[in-house]
């Protein structure tokens, strides 16, 4: 994963440990101390709630020990496009898209970062400037001509959105 991506879910994992489980762990042995726990919504809900946290925990400390990550700036300088690599291609209806390949994890439509399993990114993937590559779709075999590959820091998602 990009060094964004990685931030974003050591940030998610501080929150939920450090702030979300805390409070409700509080709100918890509150609604516990008031009798019957059959038919105590906030204990029940609680409860669940907690279980959804803990699972989340557990799977945020198992991701982030095995990520691998790429920072795309220090990345050595090539026109070939790989993990990272921030893609601008032709469509063959003219449009001109960019899209930035990134982990699982880091996938946003709106900023057009892109999974490295996604169709357009596998098709892109080794290709340099000026290639032209095949894209598989529904529809049949698009070409998509690479017009330029850029090895640059993107959002993290944790800066303000420009407006």
């Amino acid at each position: 994963m990009t060094p964004g991506g990685w931030l974003r879910l050591k940030n998610e994992l501080y929150r939920l440990v450090h702030k979300e489980r805390p409070e409700l762990t509080q709100l918890i042995n509150w609604a516990a101390s008031n009798g019957d726990r059959s038919e105590n919504g906030d204990y029940i809900y609680g409860k669940k709630r907690l279980r959804e946290i803990d699972r989340r925990i557990r799977f945020l400390q198992k991701r982030l020990e095995n990520a691998e990550v790429v920072d795309p700036e220090l990345r050595e300088a090539t026109d070939q496009v790989f993990f990272s690599a921030t893609v601008s291609y032709l469509r063959e209806d003219g449009r001109e898209e960019t899209v930035a390949i990134v982990g699982l994890d880091e996938t946003d439509v709106r900023r057009n970062y892109i999974s490295w399993t996604s169709p357009v990114a596998r098709a892109l993937t080794r290709a340099r400037e000026g290639d032209v590559v095949m894209l598989r779709t529904p529809q049949g075999v698009e070409e998509l001509e690479i017009l330029s590959v850029r090895y640059v820091a993107l959002q993290t998602g944790l800066e303000p959105e420009p407006q």
